[in-house]
C-alpha cells in the first residue's frame, strides 16, 4: 500500500505545474465558468495522470477530464475548454487508438463542455445492427454526449433565445431520473444526478470496477465550493453531493487509498480529502446559518469572516471566485429557506 501511494505522489508531482496553471485559469475565466466563450490565453498543455483500473486523468484543459479505456473504446467525463480540444485528443491518442464512444458532461459550464463538439466528431458511437440504411451511419458518426436534461436546456436555450453554444456541442442523450447506468469497457458506470448543488444539472460518475469517482465541480481542491446561484446552485446541494461521494467511496487501510476521487479542478484525491472538505463546508454553512438566524445582514456576516480559519487554504481576494462571493452564496442559499 505504501509503495502504491508513493507512486501516486510521484505521478502527482509530475503534473504539479499543470495543476497550478489550471488553478490560475480556473480563477481568471468568468466567461468559461458561466458557460460562455473562454478568453484567449497562453496555449494549454494537457498532462496525463494514471489513476487506477481503467481510468486516467487529464489535467490542464480547463476542468479535469476523466478517461476510461478498454476494448470497447474510450469514454470521457467532461471535455475541457474548446481551445484545448486538439491537445485533449492528442493526449487520448497517447493512451488508445480506439474511438471515443461516450462523453459524459458533469454540468454545463464551458470549461467542462467546450470540447464536446470537436471530441464528439472525432469519435463514433456503436449503433444497433438492425438499423436500416443511412440512419445507422448517421447514428454512429460521432460519440454520444450524455448529461442531465437541464444541461441540454442551459446549452441550447430551448425557449427561443439565441443559443449560447453551437448545436454540435449539445448533449445527444439526456436523463431525468436520479441515476443513469451504463456498462462499458468491462465495468458498470453509474451517472448520479445531484439536484441544486454547483448548478441544477450536476452529475457524479462512478466507475465501479476501477473504483473511481469523477465529481465535476461539486468537489474541487483549488477553492471554496463554487455555487452558481444564477443557474440553480445551492450550498445545501453541494453538501449533499459531498455526502454522496463519501457514502459511495470505501477507504483502504488507515483511510489512505481505496476509492479515488477526481475533482472538477485540482489534484487527485481519496475519500479522506473529501471528508476534510465536507467538514469545512458544513462548519462554514453552520456558522453562516447561526448568524443568519441571529438577524445579521449579508454585510455583517461577511465582516464577521466565518471562513477565517480556512482562508489560508481556500480563500481568495481576487479572481473569479473570491471568499466574499462564497460567503454571499452560502448566505443567499440559506436565506432562500426563510
Amino acid at each position: 500500500m505504501r509503495d502504491m501511494l508513493r507512486g501516486k505522489l510521484a505521478a502527482l508531482a509530475a503534473v504539479g505545474l499543470a495543476l497550478a496553471a489550471d488553478t490560475v485559469a480556473h480563477s481568471q475565466q468568468p466567461a468559461a465558468r458561466a458557460g460562455g466563450a473562454a478568453s484567449s490565453a497562453a496555449p494549454l498543455v494537457v498532462h496525463v495522470l494514471p489513476v487506477q483500473g481503467n481510468i486516467y486523468m487529464l489535467v490542464g484543459a480547463g476542468g479535469n477530464i476523466t478517461v476510461q479505456l478498454g476494448s470497447d473504446g474510450v469514454l470521457l467525463v467532461d471535455s475541457g475548454l474548446a481551445r484545448a480540444s486538439d491537445q485533449v485528443l492528442a493526449a487520448v491518442r497517447q493512451l488508445s487508438d480506439k474511438p471515443i464512444r461516450y462523453i459524459i458532461n458533469t454540468h454545463f459550464h464551458a470549461d467542462h463542455t467546450g470540447g464536446n463538439e470537436a471530441l464528439a466528431k472525432a469519435g463514433s458511437f456503436i449503433a444497433g445492427g438492425n438499423v436500416v440504411g443511412n440512419i445507422g451511419a448517421s447514428a454512429g458518426n460521432q460519440a454520444m454526449v450524455i448529461a442531465f436534461q437541464s444541461v441540454l436546456e442551459r446549452m441550447s436555450a430551448p425557449s427561443g433565445e439565441q443559443s449560447p453554444t453551437p448545436q454540435g456541442a449539445w448533449p445527444t442523450e439526456t436523463y431525468t431520473t436520479p441515476e443513469r447506468k451504463l456498462f462499458f469497457d468491462g465495468e458498470g458506470i453509474e451517472i448520479i444526478h445531484i439536484p441544486a448543488a454547483h448548478t441544477d444539472g450536476d452529475s457524479l460518475v462512478f466507475f465501479r470496477r476501477s473504483d473511481v469517482i469523477s465529481t465535476g465541480d461539486v468537489f474541487v481542491t483549488t477553492s471554496y465550493p463554487i455555487v452558481d446561484l444564477a443557474h440553480g446552485g445551492n450550498i445545501q446541494g453541494v453538501i449533499a453531493a459531498l455526502n454522496r461521494i463519501i457514502d459511495i467511496a470505501i477507504p483502504a487501510e488507515n483511510q489512505e487509498g481505496g476509492t479515488l476521487v477526481i475533482p472538477g479542478h485540482g489534484r487527485l484525491c481519496d475519500v479522506a480529502d473529501v471528508v476534510f472538505y465536507q467538514e469545512m463546508v458544513t462548519i462554514i454553512r453552520d456558522r453562516v446559518q447561526h448568524m443568519l438566524s441571529s438577524g445579521m445582514s449579508l454585510a455583517q456576516v461577511q465582516a464577521a469572516r466565518p471562513t477565517l480559519d480556512y482562508d489560508p487554504r481556500y480563500g481568495a481576494t481576487s479572481g473569479f471566485w473570491t471568499t466574499e462571493k462564497f460567503v454571499e452564496a452560502v448566505y443567499r442559499s440559506l436565506s432562500a429557506q426563510h
